[in-house]
């Protein structure tokens, strides 16, 4: 799917106080730099205050206002978890606070060693042939383990009340396929550091040093032949790319050597008829993988794999160990993160409607959803507006976009029916055995969907993430409430600063229904092009504008943005923050507040929400899957193609900040 993420005995936790989460303010003042100019760089302007002031903390990779509210929502759930812990609220209560105190059972952690993989390494080590994968890899689908290929559910794209199976490439321990593709230097090193990485955790795991070096180089034969077969990201950003719907035979027929009848009964889920493979030529290319690498390579691949998995649940050599590839070396971060920030992480992936009752509780009182749904309604007759006014679009098409913004749902907050995880068994003794339960109650739950009516009330983040998006299948969009608050949005602010922020974000993904992506899907949710060729032309060349535009940048030194990868958020960015604009201005004049008018204050409120710090490693790995650009290139992109802000700053032509060629769309 495009979207453009019991009651068993307690036992006594470590004895800590917890640091009480601490306010965090919208537009502050003290964050910016005024002896910088706002025409020459405005992220400078608005962020210098803050970014000198907010070094990257030592177990992070980046810093910014989104990691600041991650931060501190994490301290509220702290406080959550550790209450119930000792007191639970309910069986959902009881759950969450025995994950957690499975995961902060650092010596019982210990204790159980690799014996919670023991059946999994048996059962590899058993395998006769490659003939004999199917079911096994199925066992391991259920159980969370990235190998082979992905399997679960989706909606059909042309037809978009029904859930159908789905295939997809997947299999990488490395981000991405070009990591093990391209032949430039880093690369390269980037690549042996990763080989020696999986000899490291196979030789924690009881492999001999040679033993260990063959594995891992077998390790990067079968997973360089799954990147050689997997589409790139540019490429799979056209939904009409990855819509391949096909029977159950014809699927087969792509890896004729591998057993799909049974891996199906035991990945478990419904029979069905219908299944969409989003990519054809990968799937072709894992059949011939089993059809030509030998079974040791495949045996050595699948094991690492499922050690992989678990890896981050392991004792502490494990963790360690995988923390200094994924952490130290891919993102640039220095330490490991406290084992509780850990553990909060774990219980939101894992039971995370459970987990956000209590957020919800907490953080999101009635008063603020109300204000944020007034807020919706704002930028939504904004972008009406501003939409009845295009010059380049078409009556026809015009109307057809009026129509599926009339339609387009919001979901605010949280779900208005909590998930329920009853069948999810947590073992405070056995937190590998707890975290697999988890994943598998997902997974089924993924795959029962098929062959049912969508539930288009379901939410696919949970409520304390920060974080927002738009589906174009469901034609909604979803603001959780770990988001809605500062500096996002905060009630005390004047409301151009939270138009700036959260108004921003809110136009951001209402024009995700309208860019690249977003527009091939009606006001359904069904893949259909209802663009004019007129229409589809004068966007496309704007569009190329913000290619051009963004492509220039550089995300790392030497490093420049990809700007086919990134136009969908670049144009969302860019659209988001005007119709927030059209929005203040739709309050009617009002007085200077700080010194500074609404339409400043817009400015300032977005980009303060994108002051950031980062790695250069993990700039540069950003920069290769990430369909979003820096930070710093989310505020300057924007704001120089925007006349209305160069006349809010009396910027000049020749300045910095006002681009020799603005682009715009909306």
């Amino acid at each position: 799917m495009i979207r453009t993420f019991l009651l068993l005995p307690l036992l006594a936790l470590p004895s800590f106080a917890a640091d009480a989460p601490k306010p965090i303010s919208g537009f502050d003042p003290a964050a910016m730099d005024l002896t910088a100019s706002p025409c020459g760089d405005f992220y400078q302007y608005a962020c210098g205050g803050w970014l000198k002031a907010n070094p990257i903390p030592s177990d992070q990779s980046r810093w910014g206002r989104f990691n600041e509210l991650a931060e501190r929502n994490k301290l509220i759930l702290r406080e959550v978890l550790e209450a119930s812990a000792v007191k639970p609220k309910g069986e959902h209560g009881a759950r969450t606070g025995a994950l957690y105190g499975a995961c902060m059972d650092e010596a019982a952690v210990e204790a159980a060693g690799l014996k919670p993989l023991s059946a999994a390494f048996d059962a590899i080590a058993g395998l006769s042939s490659a003939g004999d994968l199917a079911p096994l890899l199925g066992r391991l689908h259920r159980a969370g383990v990235n190998a082979g290929f992905g399997y679960g559910s989706e909606q059909d794209y042309k037809d978009s009340a029904k859930v159908i199976a789905g295939v997809d490439q997947a299999g990488l321990g490395l981000p991405d396929r070009d990591y093990y593709l391209k032949d430039d230097a880093k690369s390269v090193e980037l690549r042996r550091a990763y080989e020696w990485h999986v000899a490291r955790s196979l030789g924690l795991a009881g492999d001999a040093p040679a033993a260990a070096a063959e594995a891992a180089a077998a390790v990067m034969r079968v997973e360089t032949a799954l990147a050689k077969s997997s589409m790139d990201r540019v490429a799979r950003r056209d939904p009409a790319n990855t819509y391949h719907k096909m029977t159950r035979a014809e699927l087969a027929a792509l890896a004729p050597g591998f057993g799909w009848d049974r891996y199906l009964d035991a990945a478990g889920g419904p029979a069905w008829k219908d299944v969409n493979v989003s990519s054809p030529d990968f799937v072709k290319g894992f059949g011939a993988l089993l059809g030509s690498a030998p079974l040791p390579d495949l045996k050595a691949y699948l094991r690492w794999r499922v050690l992989s998995a678990a890896e981050p649940y392991l004792g502490r050599a494990f963790v360690e160990e995988n923390f200094d590839f994924y952490g130290r070396r891919l993102t640039g971060a220095k330490e490991l993160k406290p084992r509780w920030k850990r553990c909060v992480e774990l219980v939101d992936r894992s039971l995370g409607e459970d987990l956000g009752r209590g957020y919800v509780e907490k953080a999101y009182p009635p008063e603020t959803k109300k204000k944020m749904d007034a807020l919706v309604v704002a930028v939504v007759e904004a972008l009406r507006k501003d939409i009845e006014g295009l010059d380049w679009m078409t009556p026809a098409t015009k109307a057809k976009a009026l129509a599926k913004l009339g339609t387009m749902g919001n979901k605010v907050g949280y779900p208005e029916k909590w998930r329920d995880y009853s069948s999810v068994k947590i073992d405070r003794k056995d937190l590998v055995g707890s975290v697999r339960s988890a994943i598998e109650f997902e997974h089924l739950r993924q795959l029962r969907k098929i062959g049912k009516p969508v539930d288009r009330k379901e939410w696919h983040m949970t409520p304390p993430t920060v974080n927002a998006y738009y589906n174009p299948q469901m034609n909604d969009i979803n603001f959780p409430a770990g988001i809605l608050q500062p500096p996002f949005f905060d009630p005390a602010m004047p409301d151009a600063v939270n138009l700036g922020a959260i108004g921003a974000v809110i136009g951001h993904e209402l024009t995700h229904g309208f860019d690249d992506q977003g527009r091939k899907f009606d006001l359904k949710g069904n893949m259909e092009d209802w663009w004019t060729a007129e229409d589809a032309k004068a966007f496309e060349s704007r569009a190329q504008c913000f290619v051009d535009q963004y492509g220039s940048y550089e995300a790392a030194p030497g490093l420049k943005l990809n700007g086919k990868l990134t136009l969908g958020e670049n144009t969302a960015d860019n659209g988001g923050l005007l119709v927030a604009g059209l929005a203040v201005d739709a309050q009617g004049p009002k007085e200077p507040w700080n010194g500074f008018t609404p339409r400043q204050l817009l400015y300032l409120g977005f980009a303060q929400i994108w002051c950031q710090n980062r790695t250069e490693q993990v700039a540069r790995m950003l920069a290769q899957v990430d369909p979003h650009s820096a930070a710093r290139w989310r505020v300057i992109g924007p704001l120089s193609n925007s006349p209305e802000f160069a006349k809010a700053f009396s910027c000049k032509s020749g300045d910095a900040m006002v681009a020799p060629k603005a682009c715009r769309v909306w």
